[in-house]
């Protein structure tokens, strides 16, 4: 690890930045400061963190009521604090196992209650996973990136007015990954690219069923050919009632796409999305204004968990960049005590069969075989893509990697982060 960013009590003046645990042009603040600077313990230290509320800028009093378990599992403790001047010291206790401790806190102020939790860690870096890699998990994928490149390259791609600028041309693509099965794309091209002249960017989406969301075209103005795709065959245009219609009847709590098939891994619904990574990046490599050596893949959560898969499965691609990565130690939950990944399956669903499955889709598996250089991001309070299973991605990486850690961050990335990925790939270019 090159370097860890805190952000501490600087966020105090940050408010332009949205952010769940520090609401945008909020009337209220919490300040939590851990008594150790990165928010991180060895197995068996105490931590305390000094606890501040304040409304209108002005430190007010309370009785906090507060909760303490492991990462995104039962409580274990619970207590109350007492807001003295604005101001409590909460003891959090430690842990005797790696991973994280989270603390959990209400405090009613005139009338409302304010709510808020910090995670801190304890020797993450020994955190391993709980995925095993199978004996032929390479054979089986390549076998079906082999059963897949017998259907060529098959696209149809139109002009797509509403993004398009005088700096960015813009397509949609409509990509055949088998003879059933589709995904759609926004393609961005600098305007005039030459031949031979462009890097590409392969951005996955985040999980759901939805359009294309916040695409950013600024990497076609810095000279990339950028493709953001969605995952499920569906035209981005589509109005987002219908997108909502969909989820609701395939996409529920008891019939979630990550679920299904999950009883083979041949039927399993993921297959056919990681082999939609290799054939855009097929699509991207064909371009002509493609500079025939740089392909990077860029996303978060699930976007994160899919940029690894590419990254793994495929040699081309040459860098990898992850925010809080989702589909990471999906399993997790099957062994007591232990916390799983995205999307937190429960012990019920995770049968020795299920588990087996998901061990030739886990982002932990494809992150041992990845070997371009990684930036990965992630935040300790985020309770969808949890810093345990970050950790654990992490720490499995063996390739060239960077990190950048924001500790307060829940499942966010600010507009500076995400810049800051493209300038990381410029400046990791060949």
């Amino acid at each position: 690890m090159k370097r860890l960013t805190i952000l501490l009590l600087a966020l105090l003046c940050a408010f332009s930045a949205r952010a769940e645990n520090y609401p945008y042009r909020s009337d209220y603040l919490w300040v939590t400061v851990p008594d150790h600077a990165d928010w991180l313990y060895k197995t068996g230290e105490k931590a305390t963190v000094r606890v501040q509320f304040l409304k209108y800028g002005i430190p007010r009093d309370g009785e906090i009521e507060y909760t303490l378990a492991d990462d995104r599992l039962q409580d274990d403790k619970q207590g109350t604090a007492t807001l003295k001047g604005g101001v409590c010291t909460i003891d959090m206790g430690t842990r005797r196992t790696p991973g994280f401790r989270d603390l959990r806190m209400s405090v009613q102020v005139d009338g409302k209650t304010y709510k808020h939790h910090i995670k801190v860690g304890f020797s993450p870096e020994k955190i391993v996973p709980y995925t095993q890699e199978p004996a032929d998990f390479s054979a089986f994928w390549q076998q079906t990136l082999d059963e897949a490149a017998r259907m060529p390259l098959s696209y149809t791609r139109e002009r797509y007015p509403a993004l398009c600028t005088d700096k960015v041309d813009c397509d949609l693509v409509k990509l055949m990954i088998n003879a059933r099965q589709c995904i759609y794309a926004y393609l961005f091209l600098p305007v005039g690219a030459q031949k031979g002249a462009c890097p590409a960017v392969l951005c996955p989406p985040g999980a759901g069923i939805k359009t294309i969301k916040n695409p950013k075209p600024f990497y076609a103005e810095h000279g990339f050919i950028r493709m953001e795709m969605e995952i499920h065959g569906l035209d981005p245009r589509i109005p987002e009632e219908t997108f909502a219609e969909i989820t609701a009847a395939f996409n529920s709590a008891s019939n979630g796409y990550l679920e299904n098939g999950i009883d083979s891994r041949e039927r399993y619904y993921m297959r056919h999305v990681y082999v939609a990574m290799v054939k855009a990046i097929d699509l991207l490599t064909s371009l002509p204004e493609w500079d025939g050596k740089n392909v990077a893949v860029q996303g978060g959560s699930q976007g994160g968990g899919l940029s690894l898969v590419a990254a793994g499965l495929d040699r081309r691609v040459t860098q990898c960049v992850v925010n809080h990565p989702a589909l990471a130690d999906m399993a997790g939950y099957a062994e007591a005590g232990r916390t799983g990944g995205y999307p937190h399956m429960s012990r019920e669903i995770l049968t020795p069969e299920h588990v087996r499955t998901l061990s030739y889709f886990d982002a932990v598996n494809f992150a041992r075989h990845i070997s371009c250089p990684v930036r990965m991001t992630w935040g300790y309070n985020d309770d969808v893509c949890t810093p345990t299973t970050s950790y654990a991605v992490w720490n499995t990486l063996t390739c060239p990697k960077e990190a950048l850690i924001t500790p307060i961050n829940e499942h966010w990335t600010t507009d500076d982060t995400e810049r800051g990925h493209m300038e990381w790939i410029l400046e990791h270019l060949q």
